[in-house]
């Protein structure tokens, strides 16, 4: 034992968004039970990258007697983590999953809604949605308007569909359950090869939406700085309330 600097995580504080899971490089923090965690005292090298992300101040550094900081461990750690996190392997086309084939939709404009009529056309140009089985080569990806959506959000906006899907290629996430870091990883991927022609960000007004729109931006501003970016925000009832173009 060391006497050193350290993080500490208020539980009361915390309500579990996840920002400083992404924002520690060591992979020191976890969330468990809906709070942020630190892993393991050998993880955390005491620097504090993730006190400017967490929104409701509730990290902070200590000086007290802890295990020492241990970069082997830490790469180690990172590895295991890394290896267990992978997504898995698109099944090919036509085999595997029949699920997780690719396919290019023709969705029909949807007609406006009348008390008694049937619900409007579908929107959705492409499948899958999920942005854990969408390969950057997808050809439906390709100049496309993209449309990152926080997975929430299509029941939470009645007119979802005719709002904000129609003529975008949708693909889909959690950023509370899913890894963030691979989310990043792979919109990176994706907007190097795919050069769309637009992105936009749809998530709820709750905060560990927030991750979906920081790695989109964060992706967006290594592989496409050119492209255009914007973040809408819904509140829970379905209604937008914000929306910010993002510079790049």
């Amino acid at each position: 034992m060391v006497k050193r600097k350290i993080i500490k995580i208020d539980e009361d504080k915390c309500d579990g968004c996840g920002l400083c899971v992404t924002a520690c490089h060591e992979g020191a923090i976890q969330i468990v039970d809906d709070k942020a965690r630190l892993v393991s005292e050998v993880y955390c090298d005491g620097l504090g990258d993730c006190l400017g992300e967490c929104p409701q101040d509730a990290i902070t550094i200590e000086e007290r007697d802890a295990e020492a900081f241990d970069e082997k461990a830490v790469e180690e750690h990172l590895a295991r983590k890394t290896k267990t996190e992978s997504a898995p392997p698109l099944p090919p086309v036509g085999g595997g999953c029949p699920g997780a084939a690719l396919r290019k939709l023709s969705p029909k404009p949807a007609a406006a809604a009348t008390a008694g009529s049937t619900p409007g056309a579908s929107g959705l140009g492409n499948w899958p949605v999920q942005l854990m089985l969408v390969p950057p080569g997808a050809p439906f990806l390709k100049d496309a308007d993209l449309l990152i959506c926080a997975d929430c959000v299509p029941f939470a906006v009645p007119d979802f569909h005719s709002r904000y899907l129609a003529g975008r290629i949708l693909l889909v996430g959690c950023p509370k359950l899913d890894n963030l870091q691979h989310y990043e990883e792979k919109l990176k991927a994706i907007f190097a090869e795919a050069r769309p022609r637009s992105i936009t960000v749809l998530k709820m007004e709750v905060p560990c939406c927030d991750g979906i729109a920081q790695v989109t931006v964060a992706a967006r501003k290594v592989a496409a700085p050119d492209k255009p970016i914007k973040v809408h925000t819904v509140g829970i009832q379905g209604a937008e309330i914000a929306c910010e173009d993002v510079a790049s």
